[in-house]
């Protein structure tokens, strides 16, 4: 290992040390650095699709009980979760890369607002989930790992906090600190919150990795019972490139 550039190598030979001359062997070593690196990326990615799936199942589970809340009748129950997951699929697109757009993707603003729509609630409860950050634009690539972010914090509010409530509240803030984007997620009335027990799950890990090597920065939390918040801090740079 030289620093931090850890290599595998595979040792393979034939014999006996009957006999051995100078203590000494012949044999081969193989580099299998790249066969070992796809093995793990290999293992991460059915990692995460896994959790992916059982998020997007959730998620659909939560949906529904947020329409039921405000449907009048089976008919506009299915209009209005149609209408959800529609919403849904339009937002992943925005931050989705695609070959023939490039720079920004879209602006930060937009990429909270259109991920977290679907989330909201219609009728008397709604406009309960309240966006207000810088005005700047995002990469691609960063929109990507943001999305990711926002996705599971949503599915975790929409399981356990303000969002499974029908007077739940979110409220996202953000300015600039420095070189560095700080953005506060509030949730607000919800059922009372507790401190986890343990490090945490998949989605903490993936909280943790994607905040840190994908977007330059960490993510806090602060646990009160009337609800979560959490801190956001990314690299300017890292959003824009």
């Amino acid at each position: 290992m030289v620093g931090a550039d850890v290599r595998w190598i595979s040792a393979r030979g034939q014999g006996n040390d009957e006999g051995i001359e100078r203590r000494l062997m012949t044999g081969i070593f193989l580099d299998v650095t790249g066969r070992k690196q796809a093995e793990e990326s290999h293992e991460l990615l059915a990692g995460e699709m896994s959790h992916r799936v059982k998020n997007l199942l959730a998620i659909a589970a939560g949906l529904t009980h947020i329409t039921s809340r405000s449907s009048t009748s089976i008919e506009d129950m299915a209009k209005q979760l149609t209408q959800r997951l529609t919403a849904l699929g339009r937002a992943h697109d925005l931050v989705r890369p695609l070959p023939d757009r490039q720079g920004s993707a879209a602006l930060l603003g937009d990429i909270f607002t259109v991920l977290l729509a679907p989330y909201d609630d219609d009728g008397a409860f709604a406009g309960r989930i309240r966006v207000a950050v810088p005005r700047m634009g995002v990469s691609e690539g960063a929109a990507t790992g943001l999305a990711l972010v926002i996705h599971e914090l949503a599915t975790n509010s929409l399981k356990y906090g303000a969002l499974s409530s029908a007077t739940g509240t979110l409220d996202i803030s953000g300015q600039m600190d420095g070189d560095d984007v700080v953005i506060v997620w509030t949730e607000q009335g919800g059922p009372e919150v507790s401190v986890p027990d343990g490090p945490g799950g998949y989605g903490s890990k993936l909280l943790q990795r994607t905040m840190a090597g994908h977007l330059g920065g960490s993510i806090t939390y602060e646990w009160s019972p009337s609800g979560a918040l959490v801190t956001l801090r990314m690299s300017g740079a890292r959003l824009s490139i």
